[in-house]
């Protein structure tokens, strides 16, 4: 009996660690799995960078024109909007047409391309030739809507909108990063979700510290106890200490040049999204086109950019990278010149005709 039990506690010994062993083995092949997915949600983050970028320039110029208690509700609002975009429709769709259609990843993500091409040359063009508003009766635009609340639900609904297009091309580009990296279903799935997720959080975290930075340099310009206020010491006859006096002048400074920074870093968030939806969906373009065999324009950029690169000692990545940018972005450039005509000769008509 005594026989038995013994060779029973050494059996149940052996099975615990055997289970253990099981157990770390998974836990190693989880880890690895959680490693490789954050380095593949990072790459493919970084690959979206340019449209992220263009989607934080774009977005703050929603909530204009709002009072200063509306400004983030309405952030809010968008950016529930764009996870909704991004988990609920983009992701499952991406998911799909990896199982059923791989071979349409590269087609449309060169059709997204092909978009952010036409919206950076667009804004070029606005930029030199400056659409005329249009107005109605008495001067009043046509676009004004006396109602905020309704204004504030076409801006949301505009915002969504835009942003359901903008992550459309994240989630695509993400998906023929991931895709190349891993066949794996669910690691796909994790990835799409992770970059997802981080993309609308970093994004509409900018956004709201955008559009509340006038804010805070206006509450820092006019206020007199700084040291006082942050340490909750205010006093009774509002009086400012030492402290304040001596801290007054920095936090002003820095108060004020906020106020009158912001709208110079609009003006160049602006710019860096134009020209990052440029480079980004003439990159685009070339790698399509690499794909299909017609590799002499990206062999000609790469070779173009190495030369640069090793022109300039000490810097050649950067200079590599530089020239590999501005030169995608002059494709880009070119391709959307050539689809403005067609989208407002061609397409805008055609779709007036159907809808009357």
């Amino acid at each position: 009996m005594q026989a038995r039990t013994g060779e029973g506690d050494q059996a149940l010994s052996t099975g615990l660690i055997a289970l253990l062993d099981d157990v770390v083995g998974l836990t190693k092949v989880a880890a690895a799995s959680l490693d490789d997915t954050a380095a593949h949600a990072s790459k493919a983050s970084v690959k979206a960078a340019g449209v992220v970028v263009d989607d934080a320039a774009v977005t703050p110029r929603y909530v204009v024109g709002f009072t200063s208690d509306r400004e983030l509700p309405i952030v809010w609002r968008i950016a529930v909007g764009s996870l909704k975009n991004k988990l609920l429709y983009l992701l499952p769709a991406a998911l799909i047409l990896s199982l059923v259609a791989p071979w349409l990843i590269t087609p449309l993500l060169m059709l997204g391309g092909a978009f952010l091409c036409y919206e950076g040359a667009e804004k070029v063009y606005e930029a030199f030739f400056p659409h005329a508003e249009h107005h109605g009766p008495g001067g009043v635009p046509l676009d004004a809507v006396p109602d905020p609340k309704k204004l504030e639900e076409e801006k949301v609904s505009g915002a969504i909108k835009t942003d359901l297009i903008l992550s459309a091309e994240i989630m695509a580009i993400t998906l023929s990063t991931v895709a190349a990296e891993t066949s794996s279903f669910w690691q796909q799935a994790l990835v799409l979700a992770v970059v997802g997720i981080g993309i609308t959080v970093a994004v509409y975290g900018a956004v709201a510290l955008i559009v509340k930075a006038d804010d805070a340099g206006v509450s820092l310009a006019q206020n007199p106890e700084p040291a006082s206020s942050l340490l909750g010491l205010r006093r009774a006859d509002g009086v400012p200490n030492g402290a304040d006096r001596a801290l007054r002048p920095i936090t002003q400074g820095l108060g004020w040049g906020l106020v009158k920074g912001m709208p110079i870093f609009l003006k160049l968030l602006s710019i860096v999204g134009t020209a990052a939806m440029l480079w980004v969906g003439g990159g685009i373009l070339v790698h399509g086109l690499e794909e299909y065999g017609l590799d002499a324009l990206g062999h000609g950029i790469h070779d173009i950019a190495v030369a640069a690169g090793h022109a300039v000692t000490g810097a050649t990545a950067a200079i590599e990278w530089f020239v590999t940018a501005a030169l995608s972005g002059l494709v880009g450039l070119a391709v959307g010149a050539v689809i403005i005509p067609l989208v407002h000769k061609v397409a805008v008509p055609a779709i007036a005709a159907v809808r009357r």
